[in-house]
């Protein structure tokens, strides 16, 4: 009897053994299992003053000509209530759902069903079919990659009507900003509310899934690691690459169509910051195949964090420099101009020129040159769920050996040349560059997170070659 007893703990604890490691190694990628208290409050936090946060901005310069405090100091003292706000607030409208819907039912159109064809033509430009990293449970998924089409066809659509056609004005954007701000909440939440139920019950993979139990978790940071519909339809890739990012140049463009409609001129700061934000476009789009291999589409589940932040955040706070200059057009002094010219554009460089190290070094597996040198790498190993050892390399050369996150130095660069070129009068311009370095900074500490437990006492290695996360020498 005894014998027996101990022979069923010894299967029961080898039976959680194998559970244990079914989820260390599942945790090697994606968000966590267990949900601490910190996580949870932070979470329930987003979800209730994010979309609060988007609207307070968008309110501040609709009716307080973008004063951040104005809105605050008239409701401490009285002067108006909430209710005053809101009933000076543009409603959603037949107009703007119909604006809204098309321009999502288009995108859905060009990313569907037309396939890649300039990649056939572009020197150097990989689209069409490509794989995307390896998921946690050993899929290698395959996507259509066709954003720098998209966003052509979208382009040349606008100017051709803006310039021949003139069925809508190119302001258009700017005149339902807030209506269409409704639509894109109502979008955000369907989709997310749509995710959570298909992980639930009708999951594309189930073992690339993570239910923790905890609703309000799983609702924000998502369930499924790649919720697709049929063979092509990719959640994570389309609202990351569009809708929102394909009208981020447009809804810059349709800013400065009205700054030129209110004041007579299109300023130098508006021509600075549509030039800047769109090399920043142009450059996601070109490598979009190359984005396969980011932290969105390598550990990022698909939930509200992704849906509604890619419908809303984004195109909403990512553009408060053109909007607030439709408000205060700023004409800089032309040493200015271009000393904030060559911030954003030494950004780029750097931002750019370290990711095509790291694209070089893994497209070569490490047989290349970088800075005329073979790269010194360190190599790495980890388990997939299936148990499949894989292999990696961390290179430590180039950027890469300055720092472990040198790329997001130079997107940050760009950042702040973006907001300096709104001048100093607001604080809500530069919103943007305070909102990056808190993303970024929290962004290398989840990475490293991940990585550590992925790779274990190689990554240690890594550490203590490449001693730094962003900046040489301090951080």
């Amino acid at each position: 009897m005894a014998a027996h007893q101990e022979k069923k703990l010894a299967e029961e604890r080898k039976h959680q053994n194998m559970q244990n490691d079914t989820k260390t190694s599942q945790g090697q990628w994606g968000r966590a299992w267990e949900v601490d208290w910190f996580s949870l409050a932070s979470i329930l936090f987003l979800l209730m003053f994010a979309p609060l946060i988007v609207y307070y901005f968008i309110m501040s310069c609709d009716q307080y000509q973008c004063s951040l405090t104005d809105p605050l100091l008239d409701l401490l003292t009285g002067n108006k209530h909430l209710s005053n706000i809101w009933n000076r607030t543009p409603m959603l409208t037949y107009r703007a759902a119909a604006i809204y819907s098309l321009w999502v039912t288009f995108q859905v159109f060009l990313y569907v069903s037309i396939p890649d064809f300039c990649h056939k033509f572009l020197p150097g430009y990989v689209g069409g079919v490509q794989e995307g990293a390896v998921t946690p449970a050993g899929v290698v998924n395959k996507y259509e990659i066709n954003g720098l089409q998209a966003w052509i066809i979208s382009h040349v659509l606008w100017f051709a009507n803006a310039y021949c056609f003139h069925f809508f004005s190119p302001t258009i954007i700017f005149d339902n900003w807030i209506p269409l701000l409704w639509c894109a909440n109502i979008l955000g939440y369907a989709v997310s509310t749509f995710a959570i139920i298909k992980g639930y019950f009708f999951p594309t993979n189930a073992k690339d899934c993570k239910i923790t139990g905890n609703f309000f978790y799983d609702y924000m940071m998502g369930i499924e690691f790649n919720p697709r519909i049929g063979k092509w339809f990719d959640f994570k890739l389309f609202f990351n690459g569009r809708p929102g990012i394909v009208a981020w140049t447009l809804i810059n463009l349709s800013f400065a169509a009205k700054q030129q409609e209110l004041h007579g001129e299109v300023t130098n700061s508006m021509i600075l910051v549509n030039v800047l934000q769109g090399i920043y476009v142009l450059d996601f789009f070109w490598n979009e195949a190359w984005y396969l291999k980011t932290i969105d589409i390598c550990h990022d589940h698909f939930g509200w964090y992704l849906g509604w932040g890619d419908c809303v955040w984004l195109p909403y706070l990512y553009t408060l420099q053109g909007l607030y200059l439709v408000y205060h057009p700023v004409q800089l002094r032309t040493d200015y101009a271009m000393g904030v010219l060559m911030l954003g554009l030494l950004g780029y460089y750097i931002f750019r020129m370290t990711n095509h190290q790291k694209d070089l070094f893994r497209r070569t597996n490490g047989n290349c040159r970088i800075w005329g040198k073979k790269p010194e790498y360190i190599e790495c190993s980890y388990m997939s769920v299936d148990g499949t050892k894989y292999y990696s390399k961390l290179m430590t050369s180039g950027f890469w050996g300055w720092a472990r996150h040198f790329n997001y130095t130079g997107d940050l660069m760009g950042s702040l040349a973006y907001c300096l070129a709104c001048g100093f009068e607001h604080l809500l311009p530069y919103f943007y560059i305070i909102y990056m370095t808190i993303l970024l900074t929290h962004r290398c500490i989840r990475d490293e997170h991940r990585c550590s437990s992925k790779y274990g006492k190689d990554w240690k290695c890594y550490t203590a070659v490449v001693r730094y996360r962003l900046l040489p020498g301090v951080f």
